[in-house]
């Protein structure tokens, strides 16, 4: 209780009054006035009323201690049996902190930001969000349930932000192992078919292993053999980037008999592979209109070294001049054919016929070219059917079609023919969509027969226009009409040659974009993107494997003929593997060197400074047969000075909240109507006397 003043004057005029009462009083008492003190008590009791003097009670409610339980649900606490300790050990805190009813547990459960690609566990950045909202002295302690993995540990000196212990529930089993793997030093691009060179490194963490770590390497998904490693010392791998474009090269360490997972036993590494000076030869017969829309599309590639030789005087001819006078360049074939055939990424033949420039033998180095790996395209005019055809060399063995001998002279337009419209290198071309098609038109068109390969676009009736093939490891196309110019030079609208003319190069280079059948994969974000790319039925469903080994399957809708997609949102992070009948690809979702595989035994050794430090507790939570030991809780009065080693000690605070106040004014009502006329009385009785 308390007493408190409200007056009905001014507290100046009260003590002027004071004073005036004190100064009458005093001059009283030294003249020997009789009744001065009761004078002087009856001002006082007058004064007093002004005053208004009342008597004050609070009504207060304690509040509860607030004990934030932050429980982890990262990834590396889906292995190992954690999962089940951390739901038995949150089973058995709602209970223990229900029997007290003056304690407020606030139970958060820490799961991978789904908003991130690079996972970690955050535990104290969920403890601060769980008590913003309530002062420090009200946090009676905090606990956490985690396997000790935590990524945003405070620095050295850095407070909590209350005065109250914190407890460390740590899941898994003491004395675990873990073998991993990790790129250390690797390119991001590198030039084709030349060498690189990537470090990474075996990692065993907990107890030590003594079994030597071999490391399988795979470049898209082919096989590069098998790598010894030390554990703890980096090693040293070199390779060729064997394509242009998206390479993947995984690293895959054997698993270690007792390890917690084998979820971070694998570690890729995708480098861009860039093709450098691509080197085409380009060889014209004779000159005429159609070898400039080759020559301006091959030079207007700045990465394309482009040789082009055109035949403008055959052997043949004969017409007196002297060779010393002749200003032409002899045509290098033994050279170009024999001793840098090898050079070249693309020969083409533009309206070349044989007329003896090159020997007959050196149609067979072409074909031995073209079969271990080179690239053919033939653009094909009338030429092409008459008595001295490159079809009737022993270049024939890896063309994919053989001339009849007629040429068709009509009007046409090129058309997709069914596989034309699936096949990447002329799905989509522009105007294809329409009929007849929104381009202009050829006029000419060599006939062939049994054709092999795709034949992709059609001339009239049906006949091969366009042809591609594989020959063994090599590629080769023909183009069966030489008419490609008119759409460069916009006759009837022109038409779409450049898209043409670069996907037949890039397909014959074997760009990884333009393969007919192929499965790719690739993360956005958290989203998982699968593409299949295929020249025949629909393709199913695709597999996905997360790097828990959870899988799932994945509908491919069609988007464009002979392209199919799906996509979904991935809750894990990691190494994927997403197969499609025989095919497989691997993507990883998230930051490859994400926090939450970096390590993923369990330990006490992160947690226990931070609690110690506070006169918390660290303890095990497995007690050894397969079930969980759980400390009890202890609630104390004031501060906590010292740790208890087998119980959790909650600080109980002794803030309350204001419900009400009770007043009681002394001088109102009958109690002080009756002081002031006693005083009144008195007076009135001593003046009597």
């Amino acid at each position: 209780m308390t007493i408190e003043f409200s007056p009905f004057i001014p507290w100046a005029i009260i003590a002027v009054l004071a004073v005036l009462a004190i100064a009458i009083s005093g001059l009283g008492f030294l003249r020997g006035v009789r009744g001065t003190a009761i004078r002087l008590g009856a001002s006082f009791a007058v004064l007093a009323a002004l005053a208004n003097p009342l008597l004050m009670q609070e009504e207060r409610e304690p509040l509860t201690t607030i004990v934030p339980v932050i429980v982890d649900r990262s990834q590396s606490q889906e292995i190992a049996g954690r999962a089940t300790q951390t739901d038995k050990a949150l089973e058995g805190l709602r209970e223990r902190l229900a029997r007290f009813p003056n304690l407020e547990p606030r139970i958060v459960e820490v799961a991978d930001p789904g908003d991130t690609d690079t996972p970690s566990t955050k535990l104290f950045e969920a403890l601060t969000a769980a008590t913003t909202d309530v002062p420090p002295a009200r946090i009676g302690g905090a606990i956490f349930v985690t396997d000790g993995q935590v990524h945003d540990l405070p620095g050295e000196g850095q407070k909590l932000g209350f005065e109250a212990p914190l407890h460390a529930l740590v899941t898994g089993k003491a004395g675990e192992f873990d073998r991993r793997i990790e790129i250390i030093r690797a390119p991001r691009f590198g030039i084709v078919d030349e060498e690189q060179e990537l470090t990474f490194r075996v990692f065993d963490d907990g107890t030590a292993s003594s079994q030597p770590a071999d490391v399988s390497v795979k470049m898209n998904g082919e096989d590069l053999g098998t790598v010894p490693a030390t554990p703890g010392a980096e090693t040293s791998f070199a390779f060729r980037v064997p394509r242009g474009g998206n390479n993947v090269l995984e690293f895959s360490v054997a698993g270690t008999p007792g390890e917690v997972t084998d979820v971070n036993n694998r570690a890729i590494h995708l480098i861009e592979g860039i093709r450098q000076n691509l080197r085409v030869l380009l060889v014209s017969g004779e000159p005429h209109a159609g070898e400039r829309a080759w020559r301006n599309l091959l030079k207007s590639d700045a990465s394309v070294d482009l040789v082009h030789f055109t035949i403008l005087r055959p052997p043949e001819k004969q017409d007196g001049t002297p060779i010393n006078e002749l200003s032409l360049i002899a045509f290098p074939t033994r050279e170009l054919f024999v001793e840098k055939i090898n050079d070249f990424d693309l020969i083409i033949f533009d309206r070349y016929q044989h007329r003896g420039v090159l020997p007959i033998l050196y149609y067979d180095y072409i074909a031995e070219y073209v079969k271990n790996g080179g690239a053919l395209l033939i653009a094909a005019g009338p030429e092409h059917a008459g008595q001295d055809s490159i079809a009737l060399t022993p270049l024939a063995s890896v063309l994919p079609a053989t001339p009849t001998g007629e040429v068709h002279q009509a009007g046409f337009f090129p058309r997709l023919s069914d596989q034309g419209k699936r096949h990447p290198v002329t799905r989509g071309l522009d105007g294809s969509a329409a009929e007849p098609p929104q381009w202009g038109r050829w006029f000419r068109s060599v006939e062939v027969t049994g054709e092999a390969g795709e034949t992709v676009m059609t001339a009239d009736g049906d006949r091969p226009l366009l042809v591609l093939n594989r020959a063994d490891q090599g590629r080769v196309a023909m183009l069966l009409s030489d008419q490609g110019w008119l759409w460069a030079r916009g006759f009837e609208g022109g038409g779409p040659h450049v898209s043409l003319y670069r996907r037949i190069a890039h397909w014959l280079m074997k760009e990884p974009e333009l393969e007919e059948e192929a499965l790719k994969a690739r993360a956005v974000g958290r989203a998982l993107e699968v593409t299949r790319q295929t020249i025949g039925d629909a393709p199913g469903e695709a597999t996905i494997t997360a790097p828990s080994g959870e899988t799932q399957t994945l509908a491919l809708s069609e988007i464009q003929p002979g392209l199919y997609r799906g996509e979904r949102r991935m809750t894990e992070t990691g190494l994927f593997t997403v197969t499609n009948g025989n095919f497989t690809t691997l993507v990883h979702v998230g930051a490859v060197d994400a926090p939450e595989f970096r390590a993923m035994v369990s330990t006490t050794e992160s947690l226990m400074p931070i609690s110690a430090n506070s006169k918390g507790l660290t303890a095990r939570l497995d007690d050894g047969n397969n079930g969980i030991r759980l400390p009890d809780i202890l609630p104390v009065r004031g501060e906590v000075r010292v740790a208890d080693d087998r119980r959790m000690l909650i600080r109980l605070t002794d803030e309350t909240v204001l419900k009400g106040v009770n007043t009681l004014p002394l001088f109102a009502g009958f109690g002080g109507l009756g002081i002031l006329l006693l005083a009144v009385s008195a007076m009135w009785w001593r003046e009597g006397r």
